[in-house]
């Protein structure tokens, strides 16, 4: 479809720098066609600005009237069956009545609708106010919702889609001996007429990243798939990409800087703000969906430790145990007189102790549980730990300032 000149005008010039044809030489291998590539990638960019600025354009919107409080959740890949895994640890099935269907429910929130969306669409659609609440990756939540004030982050650590945004180059050619964001910004081969070029999917954290840290002279032109090939192919310098072990990285001879990773990302609960203040029951739903969260991640890799000990009294079983590193459990351990009946009389010859520790210091608790005189020690996996009250609960308050 063709698409009209006065689309094109109304682009911002700032995302349209004014390039030279770049000279072919051995190290940035640019064909002829290359500068023709490099003008369509930035006709892509402009048009995907301005379609981003229509799409976000009802940001300021009133919230749309409507009983149930929507979720968007993605819809394929690792990090759909990682959220719809997290979300049944945490008893809240989704229940989807045809896969290929959009629309779910969740018979433990009857108030709330789940809708399947690409992870930037449901950044987008929190913004346009057709969903209240959603789960993505920071990466994602950042590049789409740019900053926008009415979208705010509920729960920012859900331990899953871990990964980071980070600045690569080859490790080959004008760059074998640069290994920092600084020694990349201070090379001489960037000006205004040949600035760094960047591939990226990423077109909003990258330049944004590039002002922040005062590099002048670059370029950003938009890419799907497999930006590794970019640099070899001489239609980029560098690539702005998600990593996450950086295997594929190595296998196609480029490397991280230091100074280069542009954010730290993971899956987060996001939501509107208008809604949460707005929408009646959304804030209700959230305190419940985050309660069930903070218990089960909290509770993930801990252990509940079980053992008898001989003691004289509670007071002198707690200083043996409470001796040892390992053995202090989440606020200390649990003391209680194990009663037995020797006789014909009720008497106390061994206490219980029940403590919580992690995963990693599991068979360290036990020798210590051992050495001061326990046995018969138990182990059983924690599923939920409810505090008194949740901290990012309060922390949500404070934020939409109630």
């Amino acid at each position: 479809m063709a698409i009209p000149l006065t689309n094109l005008q109304q682009c911002p010039s700032s995302f349209v720098p004014s390039l030279p044809p770049f000279s072919p030489s051995p190290s940035t291998g640019v064909s002829v066609g290359g500068p023709r590539r490099r003008c369509l990638t930035l006709v892509t960019c402009c048009v995907s600005y301005a379609q981003s600025s229509v799409e976000n354009g009802t940001a300021g919107a009133a919230v749309v009237e409507r009983n149930q409080i929507r979720l968007g959740l993605p819809s394929k890949g690792r990090m759909a069956s990682d959220t719809l895994d997290l979300l049944k640890d945490c008893q809240l099935f989704v229940k989807q009545v045809n896969p290929r269907q959009y629309v779910a429910q969740i018979p433990q929130l009857p108030n709330t609708e789940v809708w399947f969306q690409r992870p930037k669409d449901i950044v987008r659609k929190l913004l346009s106010g057709d969903l209240d609440l959603g789960i993505v990756g920071l990466d994602t939540f950042s590049e789409y919702g740019q900053g926008d004030e009415d979208l705010i982050i509920v729960h920012d650590a859900l331990n899953f889609g871990d990964c980071r945004l980070s600045l690569a180059i080859p490790k080959y050619g004008i760059f074998e001996n640069i290994n920092s964001l600084k020694e990349l910004a201070q090379m001489p081969q960037w000006t205004e007429e040949r600035p760094l070029r960047v591939a990226t999917g990423f077109t909003y954290l990258g330049p944004k990243f590039m002002r922040d840290n005062g590099i002048k002279h670059f370029v950003f032109s938009t890419a799907d798939g497999a930006l590794e090939a970019a640099p070899a192919m001489g239609i980029a310098d560098a690539i702005l990409d998600l990593v996450s072990s950086g295997t594929t990285l190595k296998e196609n001879n480029l490397k991280e800087i230091e100074g280069g990773v542009v954010l730290e990302s993971q899956a987060v609960l996001v939501a509107s703000r208008r809604a949460l203040t707005e929408r009646k029951g959304a804030l209700e739903t959230v305190h419940e969906i985050l309660e069930r969260l903070e218990a089960h991640l909290k509770a993930d890799g801990q252990f509940t430790v079980v053992a008898n000990m001989r003691g004289t009294n509670a007071e002198e079983v707690a200083e043996r145990v409470l001796s040892q590193p390992s053995l202090s459990g989440l606020q200390g351990p649990t003391i209680s007189p194990v009663y037995c009946k020797r006789d014909g009389k009720v008497s106390v010859e061994y206490y219980a102790i029940v403590i919580c520790v992690p995963k990693k210091a599991l068979y360290e608790s036990v020798q210590q549980l051992r050495a001061v005189g326990g046995s018969g020690v138990l182990v059983s996996p924690l599923t939920y730990i409810f505090d008194e009250d949740t901290p990012r609960w309060s922390q949500l308050l404070g934020n939409l300032g109630l």
